[in-house]
């Protein structure tokens, strides 16, 4: 792509972004149908199915990144990327309908347990971020190991949650607003996939991910094309404009699962991909053959830890569970709206 000009280069990123948009929305509804067909849940549906696949695009700009030995882009797509998806929890929340805000509609508290997961996760990411290189097994990050040994562990301890009765919860009444538990009575229309069979909504899955995944490997060379020529950062490039187009499948498949009231599955989508995102940084170091974390510096820090605080913004709205929004938002909506706006103002101080 290097003998392509700005247009030509524009028009390939927009492009590789509808592209994902709309695989990211054939994702929700294919997800929907196995999640009930092969008993998962909407818990596991969200955290195992669409968190894997809406990482699809981060799993490409990471490989391409470091195979071009772009690791501060690597690392500050894959740490900026989780403030970023966690602002589409904004998007979700103003797209239900009724009084009541989707941390209160969602039927269950195994979403906070799944943002807990995400807060130890990108808590240990920046931490190890403060890790000289030395500090490594061969090639790989110890902060890299600890990473993906706590997911795996809260992953495992999440299933073990999925059929505890304890965690279920009694959603308000709310006329217009329905919970995602009594998905099972309302018309297939939201979902035309659920008349087709079981190899059909397989089959739309793995073609839906093979898009999505493609979609990243353009969004990641054409991205990286346009941030040399328009001279931008490439820290600020990977943290925003690079992370905001990676997590359009997770926008789509987020307004998808509210038009299907399936709440807690939007909440397993957001939460289950910023933490498996995270993970990304172990085959990172195995392919660049060195410790990406070190590249992480002080600007991706502090976006991280960003997303950490608009984590736990939304478990504490998940848990006090206030039964109103104002102006179309929930009080945690409008708060993690809040962080996340004065947060970029800091980190485009911080990354000068």
């Amino acid at each position: 792509m290097n003998q392509l000009g700005i247009p030509a280069l524009l028009l390939l990123f927009a492009g590789a972004a509808v592209a994902t948009w709309i695989s990211g929305v054939w994702l929700a509804k294919a997800t929907d149908v196995l999640d009930d067909r092969l008993g998962l849940g909407e818990t596991i549906g969200g955290m195992v199915l669409l968190s894997i696949t809406g990482a699809l695009p981060e799993l490409a700009i990471t490989i391409s990144a470091v195979t071009n030995h772009h690791l501060d882009i690597a690392a500050g797509n894959l740490i900026g990327g989780v403030a970023m998806q966690t602002l589409v929890l904004v998007i979700a929340d103003r797209c239900v309908r009724g009084s009541q805000p989707l941390s209160t509609a969602s039927a269950s508290l195994v979403p906070a347990l799944e943002g807990v997961l995400v807060i130890c996760v990108l808590g240990i990411t920046v931490m190890s971020g403060l890790l000289p290189a030395a500090a490594a097994v061969g090639p790989v990050s110890v902060g890299s190991i600890a990473i993906f040994v706590v997911w795996l562990v809260g992953m495992l301890a999440l299933g073990r949650c999925r059929d505890r009765k304890d965690m279920d919860l009694v959603v308000p009444t709310d006329a217009s607003v329905q919970s995602a538990t009594s998905t099972a009575v309302q018309p297939d229309k939201a979902n035309g996939l659920k008349s087709s069979s079981t190899a059909m909504n397989v089959a739309v899955f793995l073609a839906a991910s093979a898009v999505t995944l493609a979609a990243g490997v353009v969004l990641e060379l054409s991205g990286d094309r346009l941030a040399d020529l328009m001279g931008i950062n490439g820290v600020l490039f990977g943290a925003t404009i690079l992370a905001l187009a990676s997590a359009l499948p997770e926008i789509s498949t987020a307004i998808t699962g509210v038009k299907m009231k399936s709440y807690t599955l939007v909440f397993g989508d957001i939460f289950g991909g910023n933490a498996f995102q995270l993970i990304l940084f172990l085959l990172a170091d195995l392919l660049a053959g060195q410790p990406v974390l070190p590249h992480e510096g002080r600007a991706n820090a502090w976006i991280g830890m960003i997303g950490l605080v608009m984590t736990a913004i939304y478990v504490g709205g998940i848990l006090l569970r206030k039964p109103r929004r104002y102006g179309g938002l929930g009080v945690d909506s409008w708060t993690a709206l809040l962080i996340y706006g004065l947060g970029i103002w800091g980190f485009v101080l911080v990354s000068r």
